[in-house]
């Protein structure tokens, strides 16, 4: 039986955000999240796109074609309709370099069980918007810290607990986890985005981590 998976989303485009920006990516887009931010910029399209079975034998046809890496993305990569997918997509794929975009939910499991040879940048991007939430993040965030593998990709808005998890995740950096924490202004327009700005370099220049632009959106590629 050949293997496939399900996505609502399968095109080459570039990474638009983080460590990898600019890098040539077959962006492959699950459709489920466990989670309804209100500043999605994907929540229409998750909505009204249905679901459509790819194979991988075509997806590594087309990534060899592109000299393209892949970026798998949501949605929720790690939610229980999605995590063996994407565990066969980043075991049995042939890729030059991954990205995979979190939350969090249950990105423990996919770390354990993705080939450690294989070379892949997962990105937590935590959404806090409660005490309980804040509390989640910072745990999780002390054990990311430790795996190489693994990159902090936070929006940033001026709410306290924001700040509060900025000014406590900034006291466990040392000058090499430094570079792992990407900060990125919120909006899903480009003038929502440059108005943003401004703040997110004041925040990374207190915190001392990286800015990171949204591309994707600025330029309009995606």
């Amino acid at each position: 039986m050949k293997k496939e998976v399900h996505l609502i989303e399968n095109f080459v485009s570039w990474q638009g955000e983080g460590i990898d920006s600019g890098q040539a990516m077959i962006i492959l887009r699950f459709k489920t999240c466990n989670l309804k931010c209100p500043w999605c910029d994907t929540s229409v399209k998750m909505r009204i796109s249905s679901e459509a079975p790819y194979l991988l034998s075509d997806l590594q046809t087309n990534m060899s074609q592109k000299r393209a890496g892949i970026m798998i993305t949501g949605g929720e990569p790690t939610v229980p309709k999605h995590i063996d997918e994407a565990l066969m997509l980043l075991n049995e794929l042939d890729y030059p370099i991954a990205n995979v975009e979190s939350n969090g939910f249950n990105l423990e499991r996919l770390l354990k069980e993705t080939d450690p040879s294989k070379n892949v940048h997962f990105m937590y991007s935590p959404k806090i918007f409660s005490t309980k939430d804040l509390k989640e993040a910072l745990l999780k965030t002390k054990e990311f810290l430790k795996d190489d593998r693994v990159f902090i990709k936070l929006v940033y808005e001026n709410r306290p607990e924001i700040i509060d998890y900025l000014e406590k995740v900034s006291e466990q950096l040392t000058l090499e986890m430094g570079r792992k924490v990407w900060l990125m202004p919120e909006g899903t327009t480009r003038p929502d985005l440059i108005r943003n700005s401004s703040d997110v370099f004041d925040a990374c220049e207190k915190y001392k981590i990286n800015f990171s632009s949204r591309n994707h959106i600025i330029f309009g590629f995606v």
